[in-house]
């Protein structure tokens, strides 16, 4: 028998997977990891990154992976530094006395609904700054100590890592994420085991688990659906952010408002303010509704009463076309059975979320917001004004400017973005205080009274760390992408934190408009290449896979850093992420924004460049319309006035302001430099950046203005309307129906105002108008008012509303009068206008009945 060479036949692999042994005396920092207090708090996530350095970046930053992954060795050598184990009990001890404080009793509690949460680059379920926003906004509850329970999705796969092709394609890729790997915890249930939470959707049950992140003293919790006992079609529920089809959409919209209302039943969670940041979760008061109808046996109209008094919505999309519509069919698939639970018919339900009832118009998430929630608010003054004008046609007849939609600018967690030197610099020179009164203008005063010199030298710290970032952790990518490893070394040399570093990183979206800078290469090439003034441009962002457009200014921004002349001097860092952006908000001279106005809702980039002594350069738009006006030496903006329609004219427009702003104010004044190496001017604009404008955009502020203006209003008026059975609430929709039913029968008998007919009239002038109704006995209930309309280039715009007296009640008839005053000149339309009123009525929108005569 001849042998064989070789014989051998394939592995049966057994999967394991070994994890460390964490040592009993290191227990405590499992629960640290588990908490994202450590996110915030310096010195937990030093503590981390000093437990083992390139394991820490290897692992993104994920503390649960650190220490799954620190070798037994290592754990040793830890258990036998004094010092080390020493600052893990102060860590740890620090962290417990912050979660020992109580939530606040003397606000509402707050339930909170967002489909994306930016906490950490570990947890990947954010992708961009809708959710970056959410993050932010939920840990600065915590350190509010207010009693707030936010709801999301734990997504498998999150949102896309981006590489970028030798060619400068975007190429998107969806990891995975392992679950027990992440900073989170399941929910057990009465047995011990994970809990599983049971949603009826249409034909069958969609099994979700729940999962818990601890931020600081709040919780955030998060369904999945990616498991066994769901169909393949029901898992993918919670795959991608923003992924999949519009049915897949509208069933992750099902699962997070339905879904999660059940979820919070079933975890004995009622909060007083239901709070829907974007339309997304505007089906949450869908499942309100049924409860409030099946469980106490509200009659519909009383059980919407209940509901609108407490809840808000929070718009973050400036244009119709970025929120979401639902096809009747679709719809009708998933929500068919929701009429007979609340006993009403299909077209009721379909007509709560269309603009123009009875119409054929889609189902808008953002519409069905609007009416389920009394209040509604934009995230900043210009996109509340905007959000106005948006949703005009939802109330008939009234202006924009007598929308009750109101707005609260968006903030940012000041522990979070603002660097650890320059939290540990405040703390130092402005006081502990500092953290507490945060958006108290008088506690960031001690800024005025640091020497210039030690502002400069924290500024150089931050662009030394940022330059060591990027040549640390981007060397290889651009090897990888350029081809040609002289070529990268030649960027990297180029470095030099003494040039003028402007930043620019967002999403790239069109409207963002990262291709002006490139208008005129030419004259870009003189700025980045003067030797005596030289600057430098750091671009990052990803765009949306199915977004072509965007994906194009990315390769076209690459193919320009390439060209000879702005080889590292353009320079675009891939995969742009929490870790990335804190490096470039707090590691720039200058954070550059040039979005097409005004479709910038807030943005919140720039605030956080703000905590960093980085100066603002951007469009009048967003939050920097307000924040410009506060100091107009401490950053630099582009006008908020459209010169021309065409928007390819006023791009080039804003290509030529922008470099002539470079060439003849900021670049001069950057080097305009002493004999220390510095511009005390320059200087002069970070303090007043910081002192003036950082104090009014922390998320301190947002909190407490959302307090202010809305939670505690409503919740007040929601508890009184459910004392004693829901009495005010079913008196209300007993006032309601009564006048709806007169409506239409109200008769005007007379209507005049004094010597208008075609007639010219001084300012100064009295005006007298009278009119008398047949109100059908709605008496006290109906108002009258005269309302003026200015003509002005050929626009006819709400100009003032006064109101007309109720004079007397008579043999049936009202009689009302007005005495006024001419006190504007030019040309005005006159009109009367009704309308319902009762003093326990929110606003006028509330029951947006109207006619005018």
């Amino acid at each position: 028998m001849k042998l064989q060479v070789s014989n051998s036949n394939q592995p049966t692999w057994r999967n394991v997977t070994v994890l460390a042994q964490l040592p009993s005396e290191l227990k405590v920092l499992e629960e640290i990891a588990k908490n994202l207090w450590w996110v915030w708090n310096s010195e937990g996530k030093s503590l981390f990154r000093d437990l083992d350095h390139d394991l820490w970046r290897a692992v993104g930053e994920n503390p649960v992976m650190l220490l799954q992954n620190i070798s037994y060795k290592r754990y040793n050598e830890i258990l036998k530094d004094d010092a080390m184990m020493e600052r893990i009990r102060t860590v740890y001890d620090s962290m417990q006395d912050y979660l020992k404080q109580p939530m606040r009793t003397d606000i509402p509690s707050v339930a909170y609904f967002s489909m994306e949460y930016g906490l950490c680059n570990a947890l990947k379920i954010y992708s961009g700054g809708l959710g970056v926003l959410a993050g932010d906004y939920i840990k600065q509850a915590s350190d509010s100590r207010v009693n707030m329970t936010a709801v999301g999705f734990l997504y498998r796969y999150g949102y896309f890592k981006q590489e970028l092709s030798t060619d400068g394609q975007q190429v998107a890729t969806y990891e995975a994420q392992n679950f027990e790997q992440l900073p989170i915890e399941h929910v057990l249930g009465d047995d011990g085991q994970p809990m599983v939470l049971e949603v009826p959707f249409p034909g069958r049950i969609v099994y979700a688990h729940v999962w818990r992140v601890n931020v600081g003293r709040m919780k955030l919790y998060l369904l999945d659906t990616d498991f066994d006992m769901n169909s393949e079609f029901d898992r993918s529920i919670t795959h991608q952010l923003y992924g999949g089809d519009w049915e897949n959409r509208l069933k992750q919209e099902y699962l997070l408002g339905i879904g999660g209302i059940y979820m919070l039943n079933k975890l004995g969670i009622k909060a007083d303010i239901y709070h829907a940041n974007e339309g997304h979760a505007a089906l949450m008061n869908l499942q309100r509704l049924v409860d409030y109808v099946q469980d106490q046996g509200l009659p519909f109209n009383v059980a919407l009463e209940v509901v609108r008094a407490s809840s808000l919505y929070t718009i973050h999309t400036p244009v119709p076309a970025g929120h979401d519509y639902f096809d009747e069919s679709l719809f009708g698939k998933y929500l068919g059975e929701y009429p007979a639970k609340l006993g009403i018919a299909w077209s009721d339900l379909m007509n709560m979320g269309r603009e123009n009832p009875d119409s054929n118009e889609r189902f808008s998430m953002s519409v069905f917001a609007l009416n389920t929630c009394q209040e509604a608010n934009g995230v900043s003054w210009l996109h509340g004004e905007v959000s106005k004008k948006m949703f005009a046609g939802m109330w008939k007849g009234f202006a924009p400017q007598e929308s009750h939609v109101g707005y609260v600018t968006n903030g940012v967690h000041m522990p979070t973005w603002a660097a650890s030197e320059w939290k540990a610099f405040y703390a130092d020179r402005l006081g502990l205080q500092v953290f507490d009164h945060q958006s108290d203008p008088e506690a960031w005063k001690g800024i005025f009274k640091c020497s210039d010199s030690d502002i400069w030298n924290m500024r150089m710290t931050m662009k030394n760390k940022f330059i060591n970032f990027v040549k640390r952790d981007f060397k290889e990518k651009w090897i990888k992408n350029q081809g040609d490893p002289s070529t990268v070394m030649k960027i990297v040399d180029k470095f030099n934190p003494n040039t003028l570093i402007i930043g620019f990183a967002r999403r790239f979206a069109t409207y963002k408009r990262a291709h002006l800078l490139f208008t005129d290469l030419d004259r870009l090439s003189k700025i980045v290449n003067n030797e005596q003034f030289p600057v430098q441009f750091i671009f990052s962002g990803k765009a949306h896979p199915a977004d072509g457009a965007g994906q194009g200014l990315i390769k076209r921004i690459v193919e320009i850093s390439r060209m000879p002349q702005f080889q590292g001097k353009i320079i675009f860092l891939e995969d742009y992420n929490m870790i990335v952006a804190k490096r470039l908000v707090s590691g720039v001279d200058i954070w550059l924004n040039t979005p097409t106005r005004p479709l910038e809702a807030s943005g919140t980039s720039g605030e956080k460049a703000e905590m960093n002594g980085v100066l603002n350069f951007s469009v009048l738009d967003g939050w920097w319309y307000e924040g410009y006006q506060f100091d107009q030496e401490a950053g630099w903006a582009l006008t908020s006035k459209r010169t021309f329609v065409d928007q390819a004219q006023q791009d080039k427009l804003d290509a030529a302001t922008i470099y002539s702003m470079l060439e003849n104010e900021i670049v001069p004044l950057y080097y305009a430099k002493n004999s220390k190496g510095y511009s005390p001017e320059w200087i002069q604009y970070i303090k007043r950046s910081i002192g003036h404008i950082a104090p009014h955009f922390t998320m301190k502020r947002q909190l407490d203005d959302y307090i202010s203006k809305f939670y505690a209003p409503e919740a007040k008026r929601a508890a009184e309307l459910e004392k004693d059975n829901f009495a005010e609430a079913r008196e209300i929709v007993a006032w309601k129906e009564d006048v709806a039913s007169k409506w239409d029968q109200i008769k005007v008998i007379s209507a005049d105002i004094n010597d208008l007919s075609g007639s010219t009239i001084r300012t100064g002038r009295e005006l007298k108008a009278q009119c008398v109704l047949d109100a059908k006995g709605l008496g006290k209930s109906i108002h009258v008012e005269l309302v003026a309309y200015r003509e002005k280039d050929g626009e006819s715009t709400f100009d003032d509303a006064r109101e007309l007296k109720l004079v007397k009640i008579e043999n049936g008839l009202s009689y009302y009068e007005l005495d006024t005053t001419f006190e504007n000149s030019g040309v005005f339309n006159f009109s009367f206008r009704m309308y319902p009123w009762n003093d326990k009525l929110p606003h006028r929108q509330d029951f947006a009945y109207l006619r005018w005569f």
